[in-house]
C-alpha cells in the first residue's frame, strides 16, 4: 500500500488535495481528517504538520510526502526531492533594519532570527560567515524591534511585512522554495511511488496545455504546425474540401491568445481551445 504524507494546514493544503483528486485519488475535502483511505488505488493519505513530512518521509515511516522544499532542507531529514509541484512558491530573504546594510557580509558577528535555523546555518557555514542563529516559532519580523535580533531571515512572498515592520532585504535569495514531493534517500524503487509520480506530472502537463484544434488552407500548413507544433507533432486530418485540413495539437496554456491571434491573421477558421483533464506522454 502507498503511503503519503500531505500537509494538513497552510499553503501547500488545499492545492495538494486539489491536485491528488486530479491525479485521481481520493483526497478528503476537510482537513480535519488525520487519515484518508483510497482503497481504489491501495493508497493511504495522512494529514500531518508540514514541517514533520520531511521527517516522517525520511524516516521511512512514509512512502512520499508532499512539502515545501524549505521545510526539507530545515529538517535536516534523509529525504529527496522527487518532483517539483509547480504552487507554493516563496523565497528565503534576508533582511535587516532600513538603511543599516548593503550586503550579506555585514551579518557577522550579527544576531539573526529565524524560524528556519537549519537552512540559515548551513547557509551561512557555506560563506565562512560567523553569526548567532536565534530560532523563533512562527513570524520573526518583530524580533529586531523587540531587542532579541539583529537580522531577520524569513520566507518572504511579496516582503509587505518586512517592510511594515521598518526591515529591508539585503543580497540575492538564500533559497527559492515550492511544495515537492519528497521521498527517502536510497529508498528502493517501487511501482506505486511511480505512478504517483506520474500521475503528479500528467496533471502539471495537463494544467500547463490545452488543445487547439483548427482548419487552415493547406498552402499555409506548414506555418501553421510552426505555430502549434505539439509535443511530437500535430495531427493532421482530411477535410472534404481538399484545399483545407484540420489540424490539432497541444499548445502552451500561456501562449494560446497569442497563437490564436496569428492562426486568425493567417486565416484559420473555426480555432478551438480545449482544456486538457488528464494526460499520459
Amino acid at each position: 500500500m502507498l503511503r503519503v504524507a500531505i500537509p494538513n494546514k497552510g499553503v501547500l493544503s488545499e492545492p495538494a488535495r486539489a491536485m491528488l483528486r486530479e491525479a485521481g485519488y481520493y483526497a478528503a475535502s476537510s482537513s480535519r481528517e488525520l487519515v484518508v483511505h483510497d482503497p481504489d488505488n491501495d493508497a493511504e493519505f495522512f494529514f500531518l504538520r508540514p514541517r514533520d513530512i520531511a521527517t516522517y518521509v525520511g524516516e521511512g515511516t512514509l512512502d512520499v510526502g508532499i512539502t515545501g522544499r524549505d521545510m526539507l532542507l530545515d529538517s535536516g531529514a534523509p529525504a529527496d526531492e522527487l518532483l517539483q509541484l509547480g504552487f507554493g512558491t516563496s523565497t528565503f530573504r534576508i533582511a535587516a533594519p532600513r538603511g543599516t546594510a548593503t550586503r550579506v557580509e555585514d551579518l557577522a558577528g550579527k544576531r539573526i532570527a529565524t524560524s528556519y535555523a537549519g537552512v540559515l546555518e548551513r547557509w551561512l557555514a557555506e560563506r565562512g560567515i560567523s553569526a548567532t542563529v536565534v530560532e523563533l516559532d512562527g513570524a520573526v519580523e518583530n524580533a529586531v524591534a523587540l531587542g532579541v535580533a539583529d537580522w531577520v531571515a524569513d520566507v518572504v512572498d511579496t516582503g509587505t511585512t518586512l517592510r511594515q515592520a521598518g526591515l529591508e532585504i539585503v543580497g540575492e535569495p538564500v533559497m527559492r522554495s515550492e511544495a515537492i514531493v519528497v521521498r527517502r534517500t536510497g529508498a528502493a524503487i517501487d511501482p506505486a511511488v511511480e505512478t504517483f509520480i506520474r500521475r503528479l506530472s500528467s496533471v502539471m502537463v495537463a494544467r500547463a496545455y490545452v488543445l487547439v484544434d483548427y482548419d487552415v488552407r493547406r498552402e499555409h500548413l506548414d506555418r501553421a504546425c510552426a505555430l502549434t507544433p505539439g509535443i511530437e507533432s500535430p495531427t493532421i486530418s482530411e477535410l472534404a474540401n481538399r484545399e483545407w485540413v484540420a489540424v490539432r495539437a497541444m499548445c502552451p496554456r500561456r501562449d494560446v491568445h497569442r497563437v490564436m491571434d496569428e492562426l486568425y491573421d493567417m486565416g484559420a477558421k473555426a480555432i478551438l481551445v480545449t482544456d486538457i483533464h488528464a494526460c499520459r506522454l
